[in-house]
């Protein structure tokens, strides 16, 4: 059986907390790694959102399955002498306290890669340490609203966040990806290094193409609900007694909507929908052309007549529809001693069953191996 643990043999300090550097933690502990979770005595603060899987937090059980917990003081000079033994033999170092905490501690990146010179340290923050806004605390909504996202999202009456903690998750992402780029650097090298990762940046590469519009072309986006802003028709159709995703992304799905699913293949010959810039332009005049039709089918007979063309279509699901999607790939882990089912990891589909550490489950051991 292929080996699906490449990175069994790492030990990664994480003093994290929420969502952004968990995830990360959480995807180098699915490869593998050990993972020591440095919390603070009332546990950290994703332990506390809500306690609706057999007692602990979904937030929580999510992200830390599989890891380690120890309670340190840092402020305690001793327990602060304790985690510098601890990168002394690490590999790996995460972090996301609030700017400049980590540093008052004297644990800055030139201090720690003389503890270690072959450490990777990754430092999640809100904002670059070199912006006006480096000292800023910064959370999921926050940096979603700053980098423009919310903007651009929702209907035309009020902007919006999007429903998953998206800046969190595209942080945690680009952090994971990071390290396993330093890891590999570290193979070629030997040396370990510092690492920024800033949530605002990773949000602000994502809003690159309404960036680029604006910039470039002096186009605002609007917030357009189900809809693409510059793709069309990329949007949802009220069916008689649903709802369908329809995505036309070239000239000839143009053509095969017109003429097999709203059997009105004169459109697609109109010179006025016939690229996707005009189509785009022109949705005012094209949505009373096409809605009526799908309004008049079942959501299944829409679904029927776009599979038949051969074109991408999707149902508007609710979470209940994810939990019975024939698609979801479930793993099991452990909370609280019982056994609950949750999405899994996409790299890691067949992960075995992890239980999430109690409050310092594991600091007398962490103690006695690193004292």
């Amino acid at each position: 059986m292929e080996d699906d643990t490449p990175l069994t043999g790492l030990t990664v300090v994480s003093i994290e907390q929420a969502v952004a550097a968990p995830l990360c933690t959480a995807r180098l502990a699915d490869a593998g790694a050990r993972v020591i979770k440095i919390e603070r005595p009332q546990g950290e603060t994703a332990r506390h959102y809500d306690a609706v899987v057999h007692g602990a937090s979904a937030y929580f059980v999510w992200l830390n399955r599989g890891k380690e917990s120890a309670v340190l003081n840092l402020k305690d000079a001793a327990d602060l002498e304790l985690l510098r033994r601890m990168l002394a033999k690490a590999d790996v170092l995460v972090q996301n306290l609030v700017p400049g905490a980590f540093g008052r501690l004297g644990l800055t990146p030139e201090t720690v890669l003389a503890l270690n010179p072959r450490l990777i340290m990754l430092s999640i923050v809100g904002y670059g340490q070199d912006t006006d806004y480096a000292d800023m605390r910064a959370y999921d909504m926050l940096i979603q609203a700053e980098s423009g996202l919310c903007a651009i999202t929702g209907t035309d009456d009020t902007p919006s966040k999007t429903g998953a903690s998206v800046a969190d998750i595209a942080t945690g992402m680009t952090a994971h990806a990071a390290i396993l780029e330093a890891l590999i650097q570290r193979g070629i090298t030997g040396k370990g290094k510092s690492i920024e990762v800033s949530m605002f940046d990773c949000l602000a590469d994502w809003m690159n193409v309404p960036l680029l519009h604006f910039e470039q072309a002096g186009l605002i986006w609007g917030r357009n609900g189900l809809q693409h802003a510059s793709i069309y028709p990329y949007r949802s159709f009220k069916c008689a007694d649903g709802d369908v995703m329809v995505a036309v992304q070239t000239a000839d799905e143009w053509v095969r909507l017109c003429r097999d699913v709203l059997e009105r293949p004169a459109l697609a010959a109109d010179d006025r929908f016939d690229t996707n810039p005009k189509r785009s332009k022109n949705r005012s005049i094209l949505d009373p052309e096409m809605e009526p039709v799908f309004a008049s089918l079942t959501q299944s007979e829409a679904i029927a007549r776009l599979d038949r063309a051969g074109l991408a279509f999707g149902r508007v699901c609710g979470v209940p529809d994810l939990s019975a999607h024939p698609s979801l790939r479930r793993i099991e882990g452990v909370a609280n001693g019982q056994v609950y089912s949750m999405a899994a990891p996409p790299l890691h589909p067949k992960s075995a069953p992890a239980p999430i550490p109690d409050i310092g489950e594991q600091t007398d051991k962490i103690r006695t191996e690193f004292s």
